[in-house]
């Protein structure tokens, strides 16, 4: 993203709505990164190159919760 990373841009929307649901999608798949966003907040997080299967698993999951 050309103005911030996927972090900032977590922790800029979990601050403004706390309640919001977020699935994060990266090809930053490392596993530091993936619980760095879980613990700031993120519902779940996809992994580029990803399947529709998986993404609709994660809506899902998202919308279940």
């Amino acid at each position: 993203m050309p103005e911030m990373d996927g972090i900032t841009a977590l922790k800029e929307i979990k601050s403004y709505k706390s309640n919001s649901k977020i699935i994060m999608v990266s090809a930053m798949g490392q596993q530091s990164f993936v619980i760095e966003a879980i613990t700031l907040g993120a519902n779940d997080f996809i992994v580029k190159p990803f399947d529709k299967d998986r993404v609709t698993e994660a809506i899902q999951k998202v919308l279940n919760t």
